[in-house]
């Protein structure tokens, strides 16, 4: 009998990955893709938005072809700040622009001259300034610098929405998507800025549309609950938040580790965000206050120096156990002393492995230096109220890291949570009630608390 499962269409800057969950939100299908990427007019890197089209549909019609399956709905997840355009047909007029593509300078004091006068803008919109990650600013340097091509824009979606439109042909925006240092959204007045009034983006961007809402696509006959899609980081946090009503701080870690309170209502200061703390928004329209370190991009880099170094094989950091007589107690330091954080590295970027003995003692450094980042940035979110960290993603499962993050927060229980696919799971939990028969599972979350250590 075939198995009645939800697919996820989980889309990364690097993987695409299509998964399929059963009713106990158990995998029980993945397929994994890399696409080429392509180039837009500037000659700029950015993503084949047509081989991502090709890949999607194929991936859903596989799985509905799949007869070991009972396909009851599709959700996706995907990296936020990139928007599609659409004609009336429905069809894309530019390439997905990528969000790391440079920012003109005289555009942006255009921009700020014009609505940022009072020097509040990005604190009401409680974005750091990013340049192209702000994804607003990418409209506002589509309508001037394309004018005429702006003129047949019909409807604007993020990259979530628009693979859910492939399917269902319903323009919606998503909370997640508008919420992410987008520069698009007042979070003081709770609604677009007023800058998207005047600009007159706000006849474009399409219908804020309820994270849990699904539309009926047929299939060959079949009828499946689709979602609208959700922004990758703020559905990670759904099944934290489905399992958890104590407060807590989850640090996502990846490329970026970005630590995430939900329970965090305050503004926005200056000195946050200076030091690269925004807001996301969770899929009920409640702000989450996040902190975010490039310490995982680092990490990558350093791995390599250090393998070459020692003359060691790349994943050698795997094999070593936390050992705290190798932790260099001067550098410890004062933890309260403001670091660099966001794209900054650490400072192990400057120091010389020859004054190192060993890999292993030249891994832990490193490790504390990234710590000792961590404590600053995930500092600057922390409240009263947080008593509990729960770590996910590829640093849980370093016991080095785990470990030095129970010494500086000892006050906090620390646990790495074990929960592969959060941000699919995420996409498929929070449109539940439209696919799923049966209650959430009890235990979908593995935890392993690390104690503060005494040397």
């Amino acid at each position: 009998m075939p198995v009645p499962v939800i697919a996820i269409l989980d889309i990364g800057k690097t993987n695409k990955k299509c998964l399929l969950f059963n009713e106990q939100y158990e995998v029980v299908f993945e397929q994994s893709q890399l696409l080429n990427e392509t180039l837009d007019e500037d000659g700029e890197v950015c993503e084949d938005i047509i081989a991502l089209t090709k890949w999607a549909l194929e991936s859903i019609q596989y799985v509905i072809d799949h007869t070991d399956f009972d396909i009851k709905a599709i959700n996706f997840s995907a990296y936020g700040a990139s928007f599609m355009y659409v004609d009336k047909d429905g069809n894309p007029l530019t390439p997905l622009y990528n969000y790391l593509k440079g920012y003109p300078e005289k555009l942006q004091l255009a921009f700020e001259e014009k609505y940022n006068k009072e020097g509040d803008f990005y604190i009401h919109t409680a974005s750091p300034k990013l340049g192209s990650l702000n994804s607003g600013l990418q409209l506002y340097r589509f309508k001037q610098e394309q004018p005429e091509l702006f003129e047949k824009v019909t409807a604007i979606m993020h990259l979530p929405q628009y693979i859910s439109f492939l399917f269902t042909k319903y323009a919606a925006t998503d909370i997640t998507s508008i919420g992410c240092h987008t520069a698009l959204w007042d979070y003081k007045k709770q609604t677009y800025h007023e800058w998207v009034i005047q600009e007159g983006m706000d006849q474009y961007l399409a219908k804020i549309t309820a994270s849990n809402l699904t539309k009926n696509a047929n299939f060959n006959h079949k009828h499946i609950h689709v979602g609208i899609g959700l922004h990758d980081s703020s559905a990670a946090l759904i099944p934290y938040l489905k399992y958890f009503q104590e407060p807590f701080i989850l640090i996502s870690t990846g490329t970026w580790c970005i630590s995430l309170n939900p329970f965090n209502d305050t503004p926005l200061t200056h000195h946050q965000l200076e030091n690269d703390c925004l807001c996301y928004m969770g899929y009920t329209g409640k702000p989450v206050k996040a902190a975010r370190l490039f310490a995982g991009y680092e990490h990558e880099q350093v791995i390599v120096k250090l393998a070459k170094h020692f003359n060691k094989p790349l994943d050698y950091y795997k094999s070593i156990l936390f050992d705290f007589s190798l932790i260099n107690q001067s550098n410890l330091g004062d933890l309260d002393t403001v670091i660099p954080v966001g794209v900054n590295p650490s400072s192990f970027s400057t120091k010389d492995l020859n004054n190192y003995a060993h890999y292993d003692a030249a891994y832990h450094d490193f490790i504390l230096d990234i710590i000792k980042q961590q404590y600053f940035s995930t500092s600057l979110i922390l409240n009263q109220e947080i008593k509990t960290i729960f770590v996910d993603g590829g640093f849980s499962n370093n016991a080095i890291y785990m470990s030095l993050l129970a010494y500086v927060f000892p006050s906090l229980q620390i646990f790495a949570a074990l929960l592969p696919q959060s941000s699919s799971r995420g996409a498929a939990m929070v449109i539940h009630e439209a696919w799923n028969t049966k209650a959430l599972p009890t235990s979908l979350i593995s935890l392993k608390a690390y104690q503060a250590i005494k040397p």
